[in-house]
């Protein structure tokens, strides 16, 4: 497997975080959360019928392609915001398309690829489950970690470094995962942090 992946993700974080907002982040984020969620069960129905395209005729409609693109990133916005990794409120736009346009510190963007391997989207299901097993044991890290950035904002008005490292790179990886599944790429994401 190639060092970059065909699905980025990167978050430009802000150095210093207002103290109050690991109080009120949460609240700020539910109707994101809530929009977030419609959304993701559309792409839950877009991912069911872009199976069957991809099964069929060995590709990934653009619109279909287009929506799961922008579903991923709209999400990646709006967990960066609750973790206060960026103060810059997402709202309630989706962008379309492969490509971020750029314009929120949060970005996600992927190669769109041309033709598909039919035999892995037909077993996806199957293929992303040591993923999803390794990173249920990263996610009670990441809670963890979670938690102890909650309490050095709260106090410090900062992210260490290194626990900011760790939550960015368990996020990219739930992320990829999520893109594997959602048919956005048909590369394994890696067992890792990478960027």
């Amino acid at each position: 497997m190639s060092n970059s992946y065909p699905l980025t993700s990167e978050v430009v974080c802000v150095e210093r975080v207002a103290r109050w907002r690991p109080l009120v982040n949460w609240v700020l984020v539910i109707p994101l959360s809530v929009w977030a969620a419609v959304l993701g069960y559309g792409a839950a129905v877009v991912s069911l019928a872009g199976w069957f395209a991809i099964l069929f005729t060995g590709r990934l409609p653009q619109r279909l392609g287009d929506y799961q693109v922008a579903v991923l990133r709209y999400q990646w916005r709006v967990v960066a915001f609750l973790y206060g990794l960026t103060t810059s409120y997402p709202g309630f736009p989706v962008v379309a398309g492969y490509v971020d346009p750029g314009d929120h510190p949060a970005v996600l963007y992927s190669a769109r690829p041309a033709r598909r391997r039919r035999f892995t989207v037909f077993f996806r299901a199957v293929l992303v489950i040591p993923q999803l097993v390794v990173l249920y044991f990263v996610n009670l890290a990441a809670l963890i970690v979670l938690f102890a950035g909650w309490f050095a904002v709260l106090f410090a008005g900062r992210w260490p470094l290194g626990l900011r490292s760790f939550v960015i790179g368990w996020m990219r990886w739930t992320f990829r995962v999520g893109g594997y599944l959602y048919l956005i790429v048909d590369d394994y994401p890696p067992f890792g942090f990478q960027a």
